[in-house]
């Protein structure tokens, strides 16, 4: 983790500080005035830069106030603590004004310090997740007439600022082109900013899109631009535009109409300069029939709309992608690439991908990690794929059926109609019932639940469940490159509990 930078002129503040600090085991760097400060930053790199900043306001060489408008000129989402003897309205005011995470009075309780401190850090860390994901812009790849047609659509709207409207299914790449549309416009030196408006809550979506001032609800402890400010210059992208709640499409309509809107709990008007691309999954001029979804606001997103094509709709990219996706994991896991078979790819282009190039990306992410040998076989894919052959399952398997073609993962299909069709990988089927493709996953921890309770064991429960997290956290890395923060966001369970988890199970 990078230190917390500490500039004060008194050494006892900075001891203790210090001290403090190394009991929570973060790092730290000091300084004893703010032109130091400035010349490190300037020879600093992304990894031993601060990742937060506590500083001084009265210091002899300069201001803290001062330090605090140069660092956010430069390092706009590094949190910066003011801390001050003189603890007056005027500062405090001018420390939030500033951009400041939080101003902190001495003499100071140093456990809320310390508290405060980390709660910058998560703050920090969390922006430098959002920062990898607006940086990571992965190659749009795609030989199918289909994704031809989004080729050209792109080209053509280069150097246009137009509102563009995206749909496609979910996991078919909709944000690679509206980076696309972006990266090959007059705003590509702008910031690229997107926003998921289903996977945020209500509550909290109005504060992420137009900020807050601190103070505007509970846990508003400071001031934070939203979206719209973080994106002025570029391009902001709204995915999933057709979950936004109804009263908060109305401040959308707002925004677009005149580029002004008001912070959460905020008195005077803010201007920006966005671009906005909009993308969704849904009907929505279904949802405008149904009453939930502005006709307004659609006619005004709606401008220009490109369609992008599901995967099972370009299975003649299937084989390109994997490939491409397979050296992209090893790139990023420092490991050889895998190759792949011509009977694994077969199986991949026969397979209807409900999550689409999304899910064909994850799946070459846990090949890269999972598969034992260096050339992937249709026995080494994952069980959402459907292939389910050997060892213990096969053994309590009562009939081992063939299945062919792009079968609907998510249905049933009885032994007699599967039987019937030519010869391919396996899918099983237990004591004469069907058993759906997207579960065999399922079948398979039966089967071994069944064969470990057979034995003498006492600890089948702790032993199952060892496997099981080490495979979700080890599933969780790979689609996440590694990053831990983001694999527990996305499992759901705490920064610590990972950390925790990944030691006991011996992941390291």
């Amino acid at each position: 983790m990078k230190p917390i930078w500490i500039v004060d002129d008194d050494q006892s503040i900075r001891f203790v500080l210090e001290k403090a600090l190394l009991r929570e085991s973060l790092p730290t760097r000091s300084f004893t005035n703010p032109r130091d400060v400035l010349i490190a930053l300037e020879t600093s790199t992304d990894e031993n830069g601060p990742q937060v900043l506590v500083s001084d306001i009265r210091m002899p060489g300069g201001s803290g106030l001062d330090l605090l408008e140069k660092v956010k000129a430069k390092y706009l989402g590094l949190p910066v603590i003011i801390m001050t003897a003189y603890s007056d309205l005027d500062s405090a005011v001018s420390a939030f004004q500033g951009g400041a995470f939080e101003y902190l009075p001495k003499p100071f309780d140093l456990p809320k310090a310390v508290e405060l401190i980390r709660r910058a850090v998560e703050e920090s860390q969390r922006e430098e997740v959002a920062e990898e994901r607006m940086t990571e812009t992965p190659e749009m790849l795609g030989q199918a007439p289909a994704m031809q047609d989004v080729f050209r659509a792109i080209g053509r709207l280069s150097q246009s600022n137009v509102t563009v409207m995206i749909t496609g299914e979910s996991g078919s790449g909709k944000e690679l082109v509206a980076r696309a549309l972006h990266k090959h416009s007059p705003r590509a030196n702008g910031p690229f900013v997107a926003i998921n408006t289903a996977a945020i809550p209500k509550d909290l979506l109005e504060s992420e899109l137009f900020g807050h001032e601190r103070g505007a609800f509970t846990g508003a402890q400071t001031m934070r631009r939203g979206r719209f400010e973080q994106a002025d210059g570029g391009t902001l992208f709204l995915d999933e535009i057709g979950d936004m709640p109804f009263d908060l499409q109305t401040r959308l309509l707002r925004v677009l109409s005149d580029g002004h809107f008001y912070r959460v709990g905020g008195h005077s008007a803010v201007k920006t300069n966005v671009r906005v691309i909009a993308a969704t999954h849904q009907n929505l001029e279904q949802r405008v029939k149904e009453g939930v979804f502005r006709e307004d606001l659609y006619h005004r997103l709606n401008v220009i709309r490109l369609r992008l094509p599901a995967l099972r709709e370009r299975k003649e990219d299937v084989s390109m992608l994997t490939r491409h996706f397979l050296k992209q994991s090893a790139a990023q896991l420092g490991v050889e690439p895998k190759r792949i078979s011509d009977a694994a790819l077969a199986w991949l282009g026969n397979f209807a991908f409900p999550g689409n190039v999304r899910q064909l990306e994850n799946i070459c992410h846990w090949l890269t990690v999972m598969a034992p040998a260096q050339v992937i076989e249709p026995k080494d894919l994952p069980p959402e794929v459907g292939v389910v052959t050997g060892g213990l399952t096969e053994a309590l398997v009562s009939g081992i059926t063939p299945v062919y073609a792009a079968l609907d993962p998510t249905q049933s299909y009885a032994p007699e109609a599967l039987a019937a069709l030519p010869a391919a990988p396996y899918v099983p089927t237990f004591a004469g019932a069907p058993v759906p493709i997207a579960e065999a996953w399922e079948a398979g921890l039966e089967a071994a639940a069944a064969a470990l309770l057979a034995t003498d064991r006492v600890d089948v429960w702790d032993e199952l469940t060892r496997r099981f997290e080490s495979r979700l956290i080890v599933a969780a890395l790979a689609a996440t490159r590694g990053r831990r923060i983001e694999a527990a966001q996305k499992l759901g369970i705490g920064r610590n509990t990972i950390t925790r988890k990944i030691q006991e199970l011996g992941l390291e």
